[in-house]
């Protein structure tokens, strides 16, 4: 099937052998953000969101989330992660976008790169600024969720432009 690496010859899919692989240091950050009301983001900004500190809990989540991407992405390696980061920055633009960023970087020393996890922690601590503050703010939008850069493995080095 076209060198596609989750499929088999019959076409069904697969987890990917990685055991003759080497084993390799390999890091992942990915980025995304929640774009809200300028009300919204001082709820966050002032902490009197009430469901409590968003930062904090998106950040846990975030963490969280990383730890399990083999349960939640069906062909995802389980991976025995050395560190995650998850970083929340709220900010105002000079045009007056209020938006809360996100990012989040992976560190593993294994066999397959951490990109996933690093996405999925952006992705889960997307949507839990989203569930603390979507009684406030319903027209929130989770957006430019991607991966910025990864490290290690055979494929070397990736840097988003």
């Amino acid at each position: 099937m076209s060198g596609l690496t989750h499929f088999d010859a019959k076409g069904d899919a697969h987890m990917v052998d990685v055991s003759g692989k080497d084993v390799t240091s390999r890091t992942a950050t990915a980025r995304g953000a929640v774009l809200m009301a300028p009300e919204t983001l001082a709820l966050v900004t002032e902490n009197r969101a009430k469901k409590g500190d968003v930062l904090a809990v998106a950040r846990l989540a975030g963490i969280m989330a990383a730890k399990r991407t083999a349960d939640l992405v069906p062909l995802c390696h389980p991976l025995m992660l050395s560190k995650v980061t998850v970083e929340l920055t709220p900010r105002l633009t000079g045009e007056g976008e209020a938006r809360v960023e996100i990012e989040a970087t992976v560190r593993v020393e294994g066999r397959t790169g951490v990109e996933m996890e690093a996405l999925t922690a952006v992705s889960v601590a997307a949507l839990t600024v989203y569930d603390m503050l979507k009684a406030t703010d319903k027209a929130m939008r989770l957006t430019d969720i991607r991966l910025v850069h990864k490290d290690g493995g055979r494929s070397g080095a990736f840097h988003a432009t």
